[in-house]
């Protein structure tokens, strides 16, 4: 769940648009990770990891269960809408994308990812790096469609947004320990940090050159990792180790990429720091307009995601006072509440004033 990435990486991308004096901003966006960013690419693959039905979806526009875990849009989708590029972000499997939609943008994203190929050794879905393989195929098509020039330059001023890690140390250090016996926390970390240096890299060397890397969340508040280390439902609170080595990856994580920044000519490499606006958010419900932080609107709240979210599964009456939507993914109003609760906390009266438009 890398969630709720999305206020932070247009904060990060308007005030370095601002600082290079360049007013355009980017006419496309390019989305790798994990489910906090699958716009539905897993509806075309061969997994049980799919949020393709009820009651997922249900505030999205239309009321449908597009692929997102999630009752309405994505980081993505939010993104893509406040630069004025468009409403939603496609997925890039889907067979009908069309030649326009290609040219602003897609997301190879998907769900249940991560950096650690053990990650989805069972899942089968698409694992970080290989997601690579799939925006290869998009530049291919690009070339196809604009030429090789414009396409070279439509990636190059392309918003890329990465967001990953989390499910690597949910399925493979603290829910199902697998590298417990080979790695200490730290050295995972490490191990992680490494493929991810990798993959930004990666993406340097196929041309993209305005990267935000979205850190982890207070991973230990996803009220699934409440109910794996709490028995009694009325003692629920935060795990607080697996906070403090969230903290620790992102502190590595922030330093590695401003290397990497300082390396890589004309790149804009970019830290999102997820974890203090949702820890904020959590600890301090009510002085947002949230109620319920500690169980999702899916059923209990306690378990329920993907395939145990489904159409016979009922949900909580409102929606919008619910921080999560199932036992992992945050809501809407979540997404929501951070584009205009962060902006204003953020940005100059001034800046505000000059992008009114755009919130």
């Amino acid at each position: 769940m890398a969630s709720t990435n999305l206020f932070l990486i247009i904060m990060t991308l308007i005030m370095f648009t601002i600082r290079t004096c360049n007013s355009a901003f980017p006419s496309a966006i390019l989305v790798f990770g994990d489910s906090t960013v699958d716009t539905g690419n897993n509806n075309y693959i061969k997994t049980l990891f799919k949020g393709n039905f009820y009651p997922y979806g249900e505030d999205f526009p239309g009321k449908i269960p597009t692929g997102r875990f999630s009752n309405g849009k994505l980081v993505p989708d939010f993104v893509a809408s406040l630069l004025g590029i468009k409403e939603t972000v496609p997925p890039f499997l889907d067979p009908t994308l069309s030649n326009d939609e290609l040219l602003t943008g897609v997301s190879f994203a998907s769900a249940g990812s991560g950096f650690d190929e053990l990650t989805t050794a069972a899942s089968k879905v698409i694992l970080v790096s290989k997601q690579i393989e799939l925006f290869k195929a998009y530049i291919v098509r690009l070339k196809g469609i604009v030429g090789e020039e414009k396409a070279k330059r439509i990636i190059s001023e392309s918003l890329v947004m990465v967001s990953a890690g989390t499910n690597d140390l949910v399925f493979n250090f603290y829910d199902l320990p697998a590298r417990k016996f080979q790695f200490t926390i730290s050295e995972y970390q490490d191990f992680l940090l490494a493929k991810s240096q990798s993959f930004v890299k990666e993406l340097y060397d196929l041309g993209c050159r305005t990267i935000v890397v979205a850190g982890l969340p207070p991973i230990g508040c996803l009220p699934l990792q409440m109910t794996v280390r709490y028995v009694d439902p009325f003692k629920r609170k935060c795990v607080e180790d697996q906070n403090s080595d969230a903290q620790a990856y992102n502190h590595k994580l922030q330093k590695l990429l401003n290397q990497m920044k300082a390396l890589l000519p004309r790149s804009t490499i970019v830290y999102a720091n997820i974890y203090e606006a949702l820890i904020e958010l959590i600890q301090h419900p009510q002085k947002y307009g949230f109620v319920e932080t500690k169980r999702g609107c899916c059923g209990t709240g306690l378990v329920e995601a993907a395939f145990l979210c489904n159409p016979i599964t009922p949900t909580c009456a409102k929606h919008s006072q619910f921080v999560f939507w199932d036992s992992i993914h945050p809501t809407q109003s979540t997404y929501q509440y951070l584009a205009e609760n962060l902006g204003l906390e953020a940005f100059p009266n001034k800046l505000l004033h000059n992008h009114s438009n755009l919130f």
